[in-house]
């Protein structure tokens, strides 16, 4: 009866945990390895476990980070169930084949490069053929609804609040007489966050393994947050530029659309037009608003107003196709971008950024986690330079960091989910870079907690933990493969 920590160990991304009781392997997410190259380049390294092994994998929500390297486990031959939320298969569908679609991509430019250098071609890290392999693995479940995985081993799922379907995994373990209960917090989200509900605190667990990416860092009041930002957008339009928004297709779009539908006339939207240039996101919001059931209270009432479409502005123009952005760049005022990838190493912003990040009169606004070695943390950093193509672009435009966005907890609201767990069970902190884990490690021990923070590969021993958590309860529903 173990876990083992096999990615976000010391690091935010690639999460990857390993589950061995009574005889089964679980995998709890599979995610890819983002920031620089020579990070990603280790997407293509072997698993750490053997996939013919693994009995069945749990995904906490659709994000490449903790999703990525599903293809890669179906190209090796892994056929067992992926459960996840319902919303998460849909959102996962879009993300891993937009995935594989770019790297296909990218393997085909750089193998044009290598054949005129009488060089090898390179291969993608998986093709569009493995991403659809892994999607039909896919199994949705229902949040609150227990199910056997395997036997000794009943899951649980719960709203993390992060994302649309993004989940807390609750385990019940049982191995002849010993029983253990683990809780993986997955990414959990803020209180009050727009369209989600607020996050589940579980109150049970004998291990926590628990995110820290804002572990040493707190947000700024939601209210403060949507000042900030009407104050940006009033500023650019003085300077009769153009904004630049990279935000995640998932999640941040989407909040992103929610909240300039609600600030339209205060914040004096009717005088910019919005484009969303990002297919992915585009769908994605098409599965945002199948899920009006999932929504907050506030969204709730706010889309019960016949007048307010979901997601959706007068002065909205969708641009899903290549020559309906290259059109944007025509424009030199007045244009309010919305557009992949989050962190600035792919996708349309960098069309974007080529045609006015150079300009005084751009802003650049920055609303989510930039993980080191992205462009977009050189950008936070107070990058004067980017270079794209090949080419360096001088940065005249004003960066904003609006980290009062972010999807992920504070510090304080990271305290505070654990401390509705009521026998103060141990954690192992994962998926945050060393500074703000070791910060909060020191926060939770002076809660009461016993706090590890593993290196990759290590583990945990669960029968050396105390047992102090109920009995698992019944499995509403024996899910099955199709």
């Amino acid at each position: 009866m173990r876990v083992e920590f096999l990615g976000a160990a010391r690091q935010v991304t690639g999460s990857c945990f390993l589950v061995r009781c009574a005889g089964r392997q679980i995998l709890v997410d599979c995610g890819m390895i983002q920031g620089g190259k020579s990070q990603e380049v280790r997407n293509r390294d072997a698993f750490p476990f053997d996939p013919d092994a693994i009995d069945a994998v749990i995904l906490t929500h659709a994000h490449l980070d903790h999703s990525g390297r599903l293809p890669l486990l179906a190209q090796v031959g892994y056929r067992g169930p992926v459960y996840t939320h319902k919303a998460s298969v849909e959102l996962c569908d879009i993300l891993l084949r937009d995935s594989a679609y770019l790297a296909e991509r990218d393997a085909a430019i750089e193998s044009k490069k290598r054949q005129r250098r009488h060089e090898e071609p390179v291969d993608p890290v998986y093709t569009v053929a493995d991403a659809e392999a892994a999607v039909e693995l896919f199994i949705g479940c229902d949040y609150d609804a227990p199910w056997q995985v395997a036997p000794g081993i009943v899951a649980r799922l719960q709203d993390a609040g992060h994302i649309l379907g993004s989940a807390i995994v609750e385990l019940w373990l049982e191995e002849g007489d010993e029983r253990r209960k683990v809780v993986f917090s997955g990414d959990i989200g803020r209180d009050d966050t727009p369209i989600l509900q607020d996050p589940v605190r579980p109150t049970e667990a004998d291990l926590v393994v628990m995110e820290s990416t804002y572990g040493n860092r707190e947000h700024r009041s939601w209210e403060e947050t949507w000042e900030e930002l009407g104050e940006i957008i009033s500023s650019a339009r003085a300077a009769r530029g153009n904004i630049m928004v990279p935000a995640f297709a998932v999640g941040r779009t989407q909040e992103l659309l929610y909240v300039l539908a609600k600030f339209y006339r205060e914040w004096g939207l009717h005088e910019w037009t919005v484009f969303l240039d990002s297919p992915m996101a585009i769908n994605a919001t098409d599965v945002y608003s199948r899920y009006e059931h999932l929504y907050d209270q506030e969204t709730s009432e706010f889309y019960a107003d016949p007048s307010n479409s979901p997601f959706h502005l007068p002065n909205l123009r969708l641009t899903p196709h290549a020559e309906d952005s290259m059109a944007i760049n025509r424009v030199s005022s007045g244009a309010l971008i919305i557009a992949g990838s989050g962190m600035c190493n792919g996708g349309r912003i960098r069309h974007h950024f080529k045609h006015n990040l150079w300009r005084s009169t751009s802003h650049v606004i920055i609303v989510g986690f930039q993980a080191q070695g992205t462009p977009g943390r050189a950008l936070v950093d107070g990058a004067r330079e980017l270079t794209l193509w090949g080419e360096s672009v001088r940065v005249g435009a004003k960066v904003h960091t609006v980290g009062g966005l972010s999807a992920h907890a504070g510090r304080s609201e990271l305290i505070a989910w654990y401390q509705a767990f009521k026998t103060r069970p141990q954690v192992a902190l994962v998926h945050g870079e060393a500074g703000g884990m070791d910060d909060l490690a020191e926060a939770l021990r002076a809660e009461g907690a016993e706090v590890a923070t593993p290196e990759l590969g290590a583990g945990i021993d669960l029968r050396e933990l105390p047992s102090r958590s109920a009995p698992a309860p019944a499995p509403a529903e024996q899910i099955e493969q199709s």
